[in-house]
């Protein structure tokens, strides 16, 4: 049986099961094959939880990603990023990664003291849409991670 697709239901999950299984219970929501959590770590991104919707293991690229290079750039300029289609969103005309990471769709995790910590991120190598409203979920998601990631 699935479980209601609502903020309570993932403060729930978050606070019963941690932060790995918050972002399972987002991922089967969603099309995308990835979701994920990023830390921003001086001039790279270090994934700090990645679910897979096939299961496979981390691909070692997606473990540390040059920030310069990477679509959550744009989360931390604009405070959220979202893309169907990388290959045809003119914003990423030729970023390195643009046709690569073809849907991303991210907002940003911001500590309990303000300070913006990285990002929670949907996002395929395939031309994908995400629904408002689990959009809006991710935001929620955004909100309550933090205090599960974030060291004091």
């Amino acid at each position: 049986m699935a479980l209601p697709r609502n903020l309570e239901t993932l403060s729930a999950v978050l606070r019963a099961d941690g932060p790995v299984a918050a972002l399972a219970y987002l991922n089967e929501g969603v099309p995308h094959r990835y979701s994920a959590v990023y830390r921003f770590a001086g001039l790279k991104l270090q994934n700090v939880i990645l679910h897979d919707k096939l299961g496979d293991r981390r691909p070692q690229y997606l473990a540390t990603v040059p920030f310069d290079q990477s679509f959550c750039q744009y989360v931390r300029r604009d405070s959220a990023f979202r893309t169907d289609d990388s290959t045809a969103d003119p914003r990423l005309e030729g970023h390195p990664y643009q046709g690569v990471v073809v849907s991303y769709h991210s907002v940003p995790l911001v500590s309990e003291a303000g300070v913006l910590w990285g990002t929670l991120s949907h996002f395929d190598m395939a031309p994908l849409p995400l629904a408002d409203d689990e959009f809006e979920l991710l935001q929620g998601a955004a909100r309550l991670l933090p205090g599960y990631l974030v060291e004091p």
